[in-house]
C-alpha cells in the first residue's frame, strides 16, 4: 500500500484504560485491530497523534501461534518511538478482542517473544490476565544509580536500603529504585532529558518508583521520557518487570500475589495484579480494562 493510500484510508482508533473499572482512572491506550498495510511511519503517526503512552496494532498471528483465530501479531508504538512490549495495551488489545471474539484465550507475537492472555468476565467487567516472558534481573551500576537520582533530584537517603536498586526485564527493561516515604513517591519533579538520556544509554523503557506500603502492597511511578511521556499512569510490562525483582531479591514467596497501586499521584487511579508462581519464572499481570467513551 502506498503512503497516500495509507493515509487516505480510515483507521479505526478504539481508545481504552487499562488497569481500571472507571474510564478516568487507569492507562489509557490505543488499539487498532486491523493494522494491515500500515507502515512503521503511518503507526508512528497515528500514536503520536492520539498522544496516549502507547498504541497497538494488530494484525493475524503466525500458524501454530495460539487457538485457531485468537493468535495475534501486535507491535506498540509510543508518540516518539516503537517499544518491544507494553503491558497496559496489552491488556487493552485483550480485552477489545474479547469483546469482539468472546473472552478466552488469545496468543501475541510480539518484540518481546510470545505473550499468551487470558480474557475473563469478572462481574460485568472483562479482566485480562497476560504471561510474561522468560524474565532477567541484573545489577543496577552504582554510577547509573547515581545519575538516575540526580536527574530526579533524589538523595541516596532517599533510597529504601531494604530494596536495593536493580534493572528488570520481562519483555522491556525498567530500572527499579525504592523509595523510603511515601512523601518521597509523591513528589516528582525530574529533570526529563537528562533522565531520557540515561535512560537511552541503559536502553531501559521506564524508571519504576516503588514505595512498599506491606510486603504484598505496593505504590508505584514509572517516568517515561523516552517514549515522551513525562508519567505513565500504569505500566504493566513494569509490573511483570517488578514481579521478578521480587522474587529475585526474596522480597516475597515462590508463589504470591502482589498489589501494585499506580496512577494516583495523577489522579488516574489504577490497580495491578502480580501473579508468580511456584516453578515458573514467567509472571502474570492481571488487570480490567474498559472503553472510553466518544
Amino acid at each position: 500500500m502506498s503512503t497516500s493510500d495509507q493515509h487516505a484510508q480510515a483507521i479505526d482508533v478504539l481508545r481504552y484504560t487499562a488497569f481500571a473499572t472507571d474510564p478516568a482512572g487507569g492507562n489509557p491506550a490505543g488499539v487498532v485491530l486491523d493494522a494491515a498495510g500500515l507502515d512503521d511511519a503511518r503507526m508512528l503517526a497515528i500514536a503520536a497523534d492520539l498522544g496516549y503512552s502507547e498504541t497497538a496494532f494488530v494484525t493475524p498471528g503466525p500458524a501454530g501461534l495460539g487457538p485457531e483465530g485468537r493468535a495475534f501479531t501486535v507491535r506498540y508504538f509510543s508518540p516518539q518511538v516503537e517499544v518491544p512490549f507494553c503491558g497496559h495495551a496489552t491488556v487493552a488489545t485483550a480485552v477489545a478482542l474479547a469483546e469482539r471474539d468472546g473472552p478466552g484465550d488469545f496468543a501475541f507475537a510480539t518484540l518481546a517473544g510470545t505473550v499468551p492472555v487470558t480474557v475473563a468476565k469478572d462481574g460485568g467487567t472483562l479482566r485480562a490476565t497476560l504471561t510474561s516472558v522468560e524474565p532477567k534481573v541484573s545489577e543496577a551500576p552504582a554510577a547509573d544509580v547515581t545519575e538516575a537520582l540526580a536527574a530526579l533530584g533524589w538523595a541516596a537517603d532517599d533510597l529504601d536500603p531494604a530494596l536495593e536498586p536493580r534493572v528488570s526485564y520481562a519483555g522491556a527493561r525498567h530500572l527499579i529504585l525504592a523509595a523510603a516515604t511515601r512523601e518521597r513517591l509523591a513528589d516528582l519533579d525530574y529533570d526529563f532529558e537528562r533522565l531520557r538520556s540515561l535512560m537511552l544509554r541503559l536502553d531501559v523503557v521506564t524508571v519504576q518508583l516503588v514505595w512498599r506500603e506491606t510486603p504484598s502492597v505496593y505504590h508505584v511511578r514509572d517516568p517515561f521520557p523516552v517514549g515522551g511521556v513525562v508519567e505513565d499512569p500504569a505500566t504493566g510490562a513494569a509490573a511483570a518487570a517488578f514481579g521478578a525483582y521480587a522474587r529475585e531479591l526474596g522480597l516475597v514467596p515462590a508463589a504470591t500475589e502482589l498489589t501494585l497501586h499506580q496512577g494516583v499521584d495523577m489522579g488516574r487511579p489504577g490497580v495491578l495484579t502480580v501473579t508468580l508462581r511456584e516453578g515458573d519464572a514467567r509472571v502474570r499481570v492481571s488487570g480490567a480494562a474498559v472503553r472510553i467513551p466518544g
